[in-house]
């Protein structure tokens, strides 16, 4: 999706749909997701798989608050997106977040070849159901994600993040 909510289409190669879907009250949900985030003694539990990201638009200047699922990778946090906001994220430059409840700087790193999406994605795929569904990649009976449908998510210009709390 963009900044303003549009599917991002031609990400890796043009032609492709997206695979995500947004909700038909998505900005709804957002919206209680955020508050859930945001509160003390909630945000302990909401924010076990969830992390609320302060991203600015690189060219309308405006503040995103976007709530979005994590893996946890040792002291990092892997995130993926297929929506157009994700282009606001770039290697070396912070960004704001909202993790259990605290509120701090994360350094980023852009994962951004096939390889490293489709890894990216795989290992987020078998830790949470909930992000393969919504990106459409199915899981056979191990929770193995399908490589095809790892292949197509990039395809249609997803991309992941290794965020570094400080």
């Amino acid at each position: 999706m963009t900044e303003q909510g549009q599917p991002v289409t031609g990400g890796a190669a043009a032609g492709f749909e997206p695979r995500a879907q947004l909700l038909a009250m998505q900005g709804v949900a957002n919206g209680v997701v955020r508050g859930l985030l945001r509160t003390p003694v909630l945000s302990r539990f909401a924010g076990e798989r969830l992390v609320t990201l302060y991203v600015t638009g690189r060219k309308s200047g405006k503040q995103f608050t976007i709530p979005v699922a994590y893996m946890k990778q040792g002291k990092d946090l892997l995130i993926g997106t297929p929506f157009g906001w994700g282009r606001n994220l770039r290697t070396g430059e912070p960004v704001t977040i909202r993790l259990k409840g605290r509120v701090r700087q994360a350094d980023v790193r852009v994962l951004s070849d096939e390889a490293e999406v489709v890894d990216a994605y795989g290992t987020m795929a078998r830790d949470n159901k909930t992000f393969a569904n919504f990106n459409k990649i199915r899981l056979d009976a191990s929770s193995n994600p399908n490589p095809d449908d790892l292949h197509a998510v990039w395809q249609a210009g997803a991309r992941a993040f290794r965020l570094t709390p400080r």
